[in-house]
């Protein structure tokens, strides 16, 4: 697991100085949506998209634009707030538990055309922020994957993971540990 992570981490940088070496103004078809929309009883901050690749690249030659077309506000979330799910220790795989939240979920989405959710996976602090973050990544793309068997159209969908980044409790037990393995949505309007 660690040499595959360490792997992506060297893919990944590869990517990040290929994307940066790029001379021309390149502009984007549309914004994607940023996950990590505010949800003010937990207090979350917003966290935009890596890349933020709705925006033009400037070379040094072109002055900056500023156009309102170019600046789009976040996705307004939704006054609607959905249980968590929960996993097993270090795990992804969606329990039979949470199966009736996610079908509630479906049908909400089925319900309201407008709405898309943005799935945010979580985990305990035992483990490296890497194995955790990739973790959290997988829990948020088999809550995905289940929703999407249920109909809801992918493009409805966001993932995001906060690995041990943003736990609901802090004590180093297990109860505490239990709660922090969580799979949290947030509905916000969509397009």
């Amino acid at each position: 697991m660690k040499r595959f992570m360490a792997i992506f981490l060297v893919v990944l940088g590869l990517v990040t100085a290929l994307g940066c070496a790029q001379k021309r103004v390149a502009q984007a078809p549309e914004q994607p949506v940023q996950p990590g929309v505010i949800t003010e009883d937990k207090q979350k901050a917003a966290v935009p998209e890596a890349g933020e690749a709705g925006r033009e690249r400037i070379t040094e030659q072109q002055p900056p634009k500023t156009e309102q077309a170019d600046l789009q506000a976040p996705p307004k979330e939704l006054p609607v707030t959905m249980e968590d799910i929960y996993f097993d220790y270090d795990q992804y795989a969606v329990r039979d538990d949470a199966k009736p939240v996610l079908k509630d979920l479906a049908k909400f989405l089925s319900n309201n055309r407008n709405a898309k959710v943005v799935i945010e996976g979580h985990c305990d602090e035992r483990g490296t922020d890497e194995y955790n973050l990739a973790l959290g990544d997988k829990r948020a793309h088999s809550v995905r994957e289940f929703l999407i068997a249920l109909g809801i159209p992918s493009s409805r969908i966001d993932t995001v993971s906060y690995g041990e980044e943003r736990p609901l409790c802090t004590e180093s037990t297990e109860a505490c540990w239990a709660k922090n393995r969580r799979a949290h949505f947030v509905l916000v309007e969509g397009k």
